[in-house]
């Protein structure tokens, strides 16, 4: 081993500053993420195994004596931390601010209450004298397995002018407190299970009986006209097919099969394919007189459907009516897929990029709006790369503008964390500025976030390596972890138990929040291995989100509280 060590540094010492750095950099993340993969029992340490990875990358090389360009190490830090937090807010962008309004108002408040739980543990371990401000930082991140926060807490303490060996606590007892993190969370929700005697199967259960009767799902009706009251009535007029959530999209009249339009005449016996929500189907069918007997399909007809995807950029942001595709093109919209959502495709819904459309009409008509909306399978894989460093630069920015709150005894920035976070969540919210579009594909988000957060960890890790075993063999380390049991299990234990306590929520979504507020994926997958059900993911993309932020900016403001 000492051989190979010194061959290793051998070869390291006679390569340039920046190729040694390169080399360092790509075999600890190498090595890292495939420590992560090692999963026991379905756990592992995920994206943190990068970091243990880079401290044993760091302790070699320290014992080596080798050294790595400072300049480079801290630009590749801050921008992989860019990249990771950018990504992270045009992914949850759109659906952000909706996460906020109506059933997840009470899931984001549980949310809020495990955060500030945690952040107030934190204040009183400083306060108290118990912690340094720089290891209670680590704690608190590594507490919650959060690498955002640990990457948050770097740039603030570089912002007030930490010193070294104070910027090299919170890596440290991050690292010492990362592994009960994960552990923490599925004890919770064991915990929470045991206390109320809850069987998953049946929560399963009550979870699905509940979102059938909550859960408007699209679906079809062919409707036979009876009534008299409507015979030459223009469909235009009947209220029920206007604007309230129903869409005809086929008409069968005379036997010939057609695209109905507004100005449509009904007569009786003309049948009428409807699409929207069961209750509003059933108000139709009362309305038109009866059920056909047969589907009413464009087999063996002139007309056909076709899904087309919104790529053009001329179309976004124009409502549906603003095309007149009606009478322009003679077809109807009788869905529109977005982010896996169906929407009814009312008059007043405007276009998003990547929305999938259903288009009924002939051949050739469907041709002519495949051009209209662009339709281009490589439009959605391409990355639109000016709106990129665009919205980096604007981040930037934010993130360095001072912010002066009364009693602060420094400026508030959101800085290289916070910035490029609230730009990405803000861009992704509006979509399209202009002819720039902020929509990223998944894939590509996926591998910038990757990336960043790889090459961040594994700075910290390298940075961390030369004091971490000492740190551990000094008995130093051992202090952080017992008060990082105390911070992961107080939060998520209250959070618990007023959830269902209090608030008598589906036990399957309380384990969604506590792994969402702790944005612990290995949490979800403990969830989602009890019973087949939806609920878990549901609940962590509800408050995924809101957590991810306040993980990100908690840091700054106990640093710029307690410096």
């Amino acid at each position: 081993m000492l051989a190979f060590t010194s061959a290793f540094a051998d070869i390291l010492q006679a390569m340039p500053p920046i190729a040694r750095v390169v080399l360092m950099l790509g075999l600890v993340s190498a090595a890292g993420v495939a420590l992560g993969h090692i999963r026991i029992r379905g756990v592992g340490l995920g994206i943190g195994g990068v970091l243990f990875s880079g401290i044993a990358g760091g302790h070699i090389a320290k014992q080596a004596g080798v050294s790595f360009n400072p300049e480079m190490m801290d630009f590749i830090r801050d921008f992989g931390l860019i990249l990771f937090v950018y990504t992270i807010g045009i992914q949850v962008g759109p659906g952000f601010f909706a996460a906020l309004r109506r059933t997840g108002l009470a899931l984001n408040g549980l949310a809020l209450l495990m955060v500030g739980s945690s952040i107030l543990l934190t204040a009183a371990l400083v306060s108290s004298g118990t912690l340094s401000l720089g290891s209670s930082l680590g704690v608190f991140a590594g507490a919650v397995t959060n690498a955002p926060a640990l990457a948050a807490t770097q740039q603030v303490l570089t912002e007030v002018g930490a010193g070294a060996a104070v910027m090299a606590l919170p890596g440290l007892a991050f690292a010492v407190t990362y592994p009960f993190g994960i552990a923490g969370n599925l004890l919770a929700m064991a915990a929470v299970r045991t206390l109320f005697r809850i069987d998953p199967e049946a929560e399963a259960t009550r979870f699905e009986e509940a979102r059938r009767a909550e859960v408007s799902r699209l679906e079809t009706m062919d409707l036979a006209v009876r009534n008299p009251e409507l015979e030459g009535k223009a469909l235009g007029s009947i209220d029920l097919l206007r604007g309230q959530g129903v869409v005809a999209s086929r008409l069968l009249c005379d036997g010939k099969l057609c695209v109905p339009r507004d100005g449509t005449r009904l007569k009786l016996g003309d049948v009428l394919h409807v699409v929207g929500p069961r209750p509003k189907l059933e108000q139709v069918r009362a309305l038109l007189g009866q059920e056909f007997e047969r589907p009413l399909t464009t087999r063996g007809t002139d007309l056909k459907w076709e899904r087309i995807v919104v790529t053009r950029k001329a179309v976004l942001g124009k409502s549906i009516a603003a095309l007149n595709l009606q009478e322009a093109h003679d077809v109807v919209v009788s869905r529109v897929n977005r982010s896996g959502v169906e929407l009814v495709p009312t008059q007043a819904l405007k276009l998003q990029f990547g929305d999938i459309l259903t288009v009924i009409g002939r051949p050739e008509s469907l041709a002519a709006v495949g051009q209209i909306f662009g339709n281009s399978a490589h439009r959605l894989q391409q990355v639109e790369m000016i709106p990129l460093f665009l919205g980096i630069a604007l981040g930037a920015a934010l993130g360095a503008i001072p912010l002066f709150l009364p009693g602060m005894p420094a400026p508030l920035r959101l800085g290289l964390a916070g910035g490029p976070l609230i730009v990405a969540l803000i861009l992704g919210r509006v979509g399209r500025i202009g002819p720039l579009v902020w929509f990223m594909p998944p894939a590509v988000n996926l591998a910038l976030r990757e990336i960043g957060i790889v090459l961040f960890l594994a700075v910290l890790g390298i940075a961390s390596g030369d004091r971490f075993v000492a740190t551990l063999a000094s008995g130093a380390g051992w202090p952080w972890m017992m008060w990082g049991v105390l911070v992961t299990l107080v939060p998520l234990l209250l959070t618990g138990l007023i959830a269902r306590g209090l608030m008598k929520l589906n036990f399957l979504t309380i384990c969604g929040v506590l792994a969402g507020a702790q944005t612990n994926p290995p949490g979800l997958a403990y969830a989602n291995a009890l019973v087949a059900s939806e609920a878990p993911a549901l609940a962590y993309a509800t408050v995924y989100p809101l957590a991810m932020c306040l993980r990100i900016l908690g840091p700054q403001i106990l640093v710029l509280l307690l410096w």
